[in-house]
């Protein structure tokens, strides 16, 4: 099996002569400098998507969401982007973020669709053009995730790609390369020719700063100040007409930050910049863009754009988990502003951290927080500002509400924003805001279990904005606890006909496809899921207990052993590991799992089930009889437990105990009659009771099971 190849040289011109190589290969700079995120993917995708669209314009639509969403600007070669309500929201009445979940997810469905095109292709006897991304070790997190992603999910026999780097990447990239690629080491180059200084600064103002040529920057930082001020003006002003948004989050930015009018221009072209990246969920560089605008921005002079970048900064590192540095510049913006808009957002920004982010939550301190948010914004004197921040400040306290198990509360803070909202605004104003407090009212009604009401809700909001498919696995969960496990099932394949691949999706199908049976359309689901994150430890558990069904053991096995890698700490993977064993026949490495999964949680009922199989086979009844009666304990009266530890109790000796329990099950609607009939008659049979054993014997034998067992028994009698 081939694989792809990691070319590693300190500069571009190293590199270059062995990624020139394949003839007919699409070449990629993946420099940020260049267009920020995605730069590098973009120019594979506008290479090879216009043959798609070509060939097969349904692989297309069906990836459209992904592709325009990591990539707005190749709509002009496939078309406009799917409606959705955030898109059609102003940034300032934006209440919906992206973030680093969903950007891998849109990466994800790219990826599938290369991978699909390339398979159309070689089944036709074509051969997609060799992949190179140059300069990966200077690419934006975006390009460095789809390039790892890339050469793991995508084989070399079937796409080959070649990957550019100086050697030092991220530790995800270096682990996907390290086992995905071939690594060479390019020759160094020797300069080919002397250029003139000025030359030399041409150069480096012409690649927006991503040349690597080490005397082009030395040219480059010995130039008058003020002359590079200028040129990176005249540079600004070249790409400036025709910038796509991508060349306006990098190239352009970076021009005008250092341009003759950094305090004015640069800030507006950050700001920008800033702005987009965040409505786009590009956090890590949302999060860069903030920092720059900060560093540039005066803030006692321009305070509002200095507090739009620390917001902006506050929200990025509170998704990225960086709760003390979201503390600290809330911090600052108290101490800097006596101003009531700073205090209301960085109250806001506090309580979040506290019930949205901490682990374990503080719901108490969340709401000290709150509740001066709301006060703040009660008390606005603009009569619009008071009404859409007293909104949206109401539906962060309610989420706090619901953390505290106040849903009756929760609900009348939401309902009450929404009839503030429907009765003072028109139809097209804030509606993304207005769909995100309906939004949260059905989960709040289905969390108080008036699913009628919650699924009223989200029909409604799944026909408002069709592709935000949270909606719909929402409405599927409400299908699950009706039992309605195919109308669950439509509602998954229209998120995943509407939406990018998220895992939920495909794993929640999964999952209803097991309880109805459909083991082989359970496992292709489980089987993408895994493709596209084969780390993820639910979905191992959840395909192992399905292999396990089914005696693939060893695929099992292998599966459960990589989930404990992840997380030692599940009882659920311990027992499963002893079943395995057990269903190999083997209790005594069977018994240890067991007892792990009960150290982690004593009261897990599977394990201790199963534990009771282990312990009998290993001639332990006694201790079988208490793990069976703790399992009893836990739940309502099952007849499997009490055929179970009737057997048990029989091989105790504990004749009177085990009859109570067969005479029990035998009542029970779910109870195996046969098998609890034959077990009975044993046990009379011991007893001496041969009347009511021949008795259920013969009632054993009328319903067809172990007639040549009981014939044997009948004729000893």
């Amino acid at each position: 099996m081939s694989r792809h190849l990691h070319v590693v040289g300190a500069r571009a011109r190293d590199r270059r002569p062995m990624l020139e190589q394949p003839a007919g290969a699409v070449f990629a700079s993946c420099h940020k400098g260049l267009r920020g995120p995605y730069t590098g993917v973009d120019t594979i995708l506008a290479a090879v998507l216009p043959d798609v669209v070509r060939r097969w314009p349904d692989l297309v639509d069906y990836h459209r969401l992904e592709i325009l969403e990591a990539i707005p600007e190749l709509s002009e070669l496939i078309g406009p982007a799917p409606y959705t309500l955030a898109k059609d929201a102003p940034f300032m009445e934006r209440t919906r973020w992206y973030g680093d979940t969903m950007t891998r997810c849109f990466s994800q469905g790219i990826i599938t669709l290369l991978r699909e095109y390339a398979r159309r292709l070689r089944e036709m006897g074509s051969v997609p053009p060799t992949l190179v991304f140059d300069a990966v070790h200077r690419a934006e997190g975006t390009t460095q995730q789809f390039v790892a992603l890339f050469v793991r999910r995508v084989g070399a026999d079937l796409w080959p790609a070649v990957i550019g780097t100086d050697g030092g990447v991220g530790s995800a990239l270096e682990a996907a390369l390290t086992e995905f690629t071939d690594r060479v080491e390019a020759v160094p180059c020797p300069d080919s020719e002397q250029w003139s200084p000025t030359d030399l600064v041409a150069e480096y103002i012409l690649s927006d700063g991503t040349c690597d040529d080490p005397a082009a920057y030395r040219a480059y930082l010995e130039l008058d100040p003020d002359e590079r001020a200028v040129l990176h003006d005249r540079r600004a002003e070249e790409l400036e007409p025709e910038a796509s948004w991508g060349v306006r989050t990098a190239a352009l930015a970076y021009h005008r930050e250092r341009g003759t009018d950094p305090r004015g221009k640069g800030v507006t072209a950050l700001r920008t910049a800033a702005e987009y990246l965040t409505l786009m969920g590009f956090q890590r560089a949302a999060l860069e863009m903030s920092e720059r605008g900060r560093a540039l921005t005066d803030p006692v002079h321009d305070a509002d754009t200095y507090r739009k970048f620390t917001n902006i900064l506050i929200a990025q590192v509170l998704g990225l988990g960086r709760l003390d540095e979201a503390a600290a510049l809330c911090s600052e913006v108290r101490r800097r502003y006596a101003q009531p808009l700073a205090h209301m957002t960085t109250s806001y920004f506090m309580a979040m951290i506290y019930t949205r982010f901490m682990v374990p939550r503080d719901n108490e301190k969340a709401l000290d927080f709150q509740n001066n948010a709301v006060v703040i914004a009660n008390g606005l004197a603009d009569e619009r500002l008071r009404l859409i921040h007293s909104g949206f400040q109401d539906n962060a306290l309610a989420l706090i509400e619901m953390h505290r198990g106040n849903l009756p509360h929760a609900l009348s803070l939401v309902d009450g924003a929404i009839t503030r909202a429907d009765g003072r605004l028109g139809p097209d104003e804030w509606v993304l805001h207005r769909s995100q407090l309906l939004f949260n009212r059905a989960r709040l009604l289905g969390a108080m279990r008036r699913d009628d009401e919650a699924y009223d809700v989200l029909t409604t909001l799944s026909e408002m904005d069709p592709r935000y498919t949270e909606y719909l696995t929402e409405r599927a969960k409400i299908c699950r606890r009706r039992g309605d496990l195919e109308a669950a099932i439509r509602d998954y394949d229209r998120a995943a006909e509407l939406g990018p691949p998220l895992v939920e999706v495909y794993h929640n199908r999964g999952s209803a496809y097991a309880e109805l049976g459909m083991i082989e359309q359970a496992l292709t689901d489980f089987d993408f899921v895994l493709d596209m994150e084969p780390d993820d430890a639910d979905t191992l558990l959840s395909r192992a207990e399905l292999l396990v069904d089914g005696g693939e053991l060893d695929g099992a096995a292998a599966d459960v052993e990589r989930a404990l890698k992840l997380v030692d700490g599940d009882p659920r993977l311990h027992c499963l590991r002893g079943m395995i064993h057990l269903a190999a026949g083997d209790a005594a490495l069977a018994l240890p799992c067991f007892d792990a999964a009960l150290a982690q949680d004593p009261d897990y009922p599977a394990a201790l089930v199963n534990r009771a199989v282990a312990l009998f086979e290993l001639s332990e009844p006694g201790r079988s009889v208490s793990d069976l009666t703790r399992a009893l304990e836990l739940s309502d009266a099952a007849a499997d437990l009490l055929l179970n530890r009737g057997i048990a109790y029989t091989a105790c000796e504990d004749t009177a105990a085990a009859l109570a329990d067969f005479d029990l099950a035998l009542t029970l609607p779910d109870a195996d009659r046969p098998e609890l009939l034959y077990r009975r008659a044993l046990c009379l049979i011991g007893a001496g009771d041969r009347d009511q054993a021949e008795a259920d014997l013969l009632e054993c034998r009328r319903l067809g099971t172990r007639t040549e067992e009981i014939d044997d028994l009948l004729a000893k009698a």
